[in-house]
């Protein structure tokens, strides 16, 4: 009988010291992330709240404007999935100056407009000639690329507007390749592309009189073909798991030419601040990705963004464009071996002495609880623990 009981008191302890961890009650994970806080230092705040219940978990100066770094492409993918859904395809077509005769000739100019499609490539174009060649045309005066639907700016407002190379790419509407020609820029984004387009028209057997050069189409072309971008709830997920610079504000000048007069940073900024106003969000917007040290915003503000989104149509997109912690893009290698891997998705903020981590992590009880950290004067390597740890503690929360 001795035996017997000290098993089962053998089994009893191992059974309890491999138990899941004790789940976090409201108090203790307020304690936990005022610690966190607490080290940050009197620039960094923080907000947490419960998105099915409504109820403030957490609250650390918490209305105080701070500079969002990547965050704010939060606010620029929500923007564009809320004015234009989810399956919305940014296209770029092949249109003529006349309609073509029954042999298929078009006595005048080929025209590929552009849309601002940010992943429009070589291969792209080949789709879009073998589209002119499938609709019966034979031959073509020439062919022009048309980009006007932007400003010629080819940059964000971090760098006056010119190249940028934490960019990667020309902001044109007509941008093949992000405007590279190989290791340099193209001279003519628009000039390149009609070039690319004229050689894949040759190759699929269509006569083109001369090579094109940029030129704006007529005000009623006749569209011929087309090809699309993949839908919007792709392109949030390119823009924010990587968090691609580049595609925030190719997306961002996008709204801009849909929404407002012109494809331009300043354009797309107030259709992002319009459509952000109806959910009483108020942020400083400068740029689409976060790369400007003008944009401001706070932690309230970027969490009633998230609690404002999981109830949206375009909700679940939004949600699934954030990267997934310790498995992808900017934090595949944070939180694994906490409760928060596999489980929170979040959108990382990272300048020189700026770092911020805001997103969703379920409860233990299945709710969803929206998170957001804005830190700076702080050292990178310390902020991505506390938020790490400030993570895990969310996810630890029994609801």
């Amino acid at each position: 009988m001795r035996r017997l009981a000290f098993l089962i008191t053998l089994f009893v302890a191992f059974a309890a010291g491999s138990a899941p961890a004790t789940a976090t009650t409201a108090a203790t994970l307020k304690a936990k992330l005022a610690k966190e806080m607490r080290f940050a230092g009197g620039l960094s705040g923080a907000y947490v709240r419960d998105v099915d219940s409504g109820r403030e978990l957490f609250s650390w100066r918490a209305d105080a404007p701070r500079i969002p770094a990547s965050v704010e492409k939060l606010y620029t993918t929500a923007s564009v999935l809320l004015r234009d859904g989810p399956a919305f395809t940014v296209p770029t077509v092949a249109a003529a100056e006349v309609a073509p005769d029954e042999e298929g000739v078009i006595d005048g100019e080929l025209f590929v407009i552009g849309a601002g499609d940010p992943t429009l490539t070589t291969s792209g174009l080949e789709r879009l000639a073998r589209g002119v060649s499938a609709a019966g045309i034979t031959r073509v005066e020439a062919v022009h690329g048309d980009d006007g639907a932007w400003d010629e700016r080819i940059g964000g407002p971090d760098s006056n507007f010119g190249y940028d190379r934490w960019l990667g790419g020309q902001l044109r509407a007509l941008s093949v390749n992000r405007g590279w020609d190989g290791r340099r820029l193209q001279t003519s984004p628009a000039g390149y592309a009609a070039s690319k387009l004229t050689a894949a028209l040759r190759r699929e057997g269509v006569k083109v009189g001369k090579v094109g050069t940029r030129k704006s189409a007529p005000e009623a072309p006749v569209e011929i073909a087309r090809v699309s971008s993949p839908p919007l709830r792709d392109l949030a997920r390119a823009t924010n798991v990587p968090s691609d610079n580049y595609l925030a504000e190719m997306l961002l000048k996008g709204l801009g030419d849909r929404h407002g007069t012109l494809g331009t940073t300043a354009q797309g900024t107030a259709v992002a601040r319009d459509t952000l106003d109806d959910f009483g969000i108020r942020p400083r917007l400068v740029d689409g990705s976060g790369l400007s040290r003008g944009n401001r915003t706070t932690p309230r503000q970027v969490v009633r963004l998230l609690e404002r989104m999981a109830g949206q149509e375009s909700g679940p997109a939004f949600r699934e464009s954030l990267a997934l912690a310790g498995s992808t893009g900017t934090i595949r290698r944070r939180m694994r071996g906490t409760p928060a891997a596999g489980k929170c998705r979040a959108k990382t903020g990272t300048l020189n002495g700026v770092s911020a981590l805001a997103g969703y992590c379920p409860a233990r009880d299945g709710g969803d609880v929206a998170f957001a950290v804005l830190m700076q004067r702080v050292g990178i390597f310390t902020a991505h623990g506390a938020q790490d740890r400030i993570a895990a503690a969310i996810a630890r929360w029994d609801g």
